[in-house]
């Protein structure tokens, strides 16, 4: 390989130039339709101005055509550049709105289509796009774009622009979240906790807010129509403490927890059945993601001392997917014969 192909593989820097559009719409209604006929060729009427991609544009409706030739048998519609501006390279969409419903609309787009010259160019202030015979007015007049005497015109302008994308150099490393750990630190320090779980022989402290904010079976209890937010304390009947803490540490940490940790157990098999536990309460609380974790994890180390049990939770909390898994690893011979499916 040359020395200058070493080059181009291996350059010092880097960039990248991204063209696109920025995009912008406006609806423009016509009340008095009927009124406006007959103000002669060339004349129009306009819309407010508004802005797209930083620069002022307007709609220009002629009910009597843009041109002396085509009075009065076409109406003429144009989008105009309204900014001291020049060479401004944009795409287009006007729309004559179908009134009745139907979506019958009248659409000249530039968009969504091969463009063989490239974007439109406006080189100054007033230069325009749009259609001298836009639509013959007797066709218009019996159409349901018109209805009491009202028409109404979509448009939308995509103002194109170069964004360079280049490598960083000021040197700043962004440091990932640390937000689950920060609420997993204000949990174990109990400070600012308002309620109190008695579990079995264990009390555990939380915030009702927090509580709230991620379980909708909390929110209802604390502060929903039949709720009560004056409680600081209530009793968890059958559950056991660890499961409950492990769900506490998910509510503040949006992480499964780490149930090795919490129930200070190496083994695989109580590991799963924890997590069949915690699937239960994640479905008691309507913790959707809490729910998800625990059907993978679950799906994940499904085998022939634990697909009874784990089909059995699904059945019983109707865990589709997890119950479909199951059947489907009973079905296979290779299972039965205690192969399993994820050597």
């Amino acid at each position: 390989m040359s020395s200058a192909g070493v080059e181009q593989l291996n350059p010092d820097s880097v960039s990248t130039t991204v063209m696109e559009t920025v995009n912008g719409s406006h609806l423009f209604t016509i009340k008095g339709y009927s009124l406006a006929k007959g103000m002669s060729a060339g004349k129009y009427i306009q819309s407010d101005v508004f802005s797209v991609g930083g620069y002022d544009w307007a709609i220009y409706f002629y009910p009597d055509g843009k041109n002396p030739e085509d009075n009065p048998t076409y109406v003429s519609l144009f989008i105009a550049l309204a900014s001291d501006s020049s060479d401004i390279r944009a795409l287009f969409e006007l729309t004559l709105i179908d009134q009745s419903g139907k979506g019958h609309h009248k659409v000249h787009s530039h968009f969504d289509r091969a463009l063989e010259g490239g974007p439109y160019t406006l080189k100054y202030k007033g230069s325009m796009w749009g259609y001298k015979r836009f639509l013959r007015r007797t066709a218009l007049e019996t159409s349901d774009f018109l209805k009491d005497d009202c028409l109404i015109v979509s448009c939308t302008v995509g103002v194109v622009k170069a964004r360079v994308e280049g490598p960083k150099h000021y040197g700043i490393v962004l440091p990932p979240s640390n937000m689950g750990q920060g609420l997993k630190d204000l949990l174990d320090s109990e400070v600012g906790c308002d309620i109190a779980f008695q579990v079995g022989d264990e009390t555990y402290k939380a915030h009702k807010l927090i509580l709230a904010a991620r379980s909708p079976v909390f929110r209802a209890q604390f502060y929903g129509p039949i709720g009560n937010n004056n409680v600081d304390r209530i009793v968890i009947e059958d559950v056991e403490p660890s499961i409950f803490k492990a769900m506490l540490s998910f509510i503040y940490t949006d992480v499964l927890p780490d149930v090795h940790e919490i129930t200070g157990s190496t083994s695989a098999s109580s590991f799963t059945n924890m997590i069949q536990h915690l699937l239960a309460i994640a479905d008691l609380y309507d913790l959707g993601r809490l729910k998800i974790l625990c059907e993978v994890f679950l799906c994940e180390k499904l085998n022939v001392d634990n697909v009874a049990t784990t089909l059995a939770l699904a059945e019983q909390h109707q865990f589709l997917q997890l119950r479909a898994f199951c059947l489907k690893f009973v079905a296979s011979p290779s299972n039965l014969r205690g192969d399993s499916m994820f050597d």
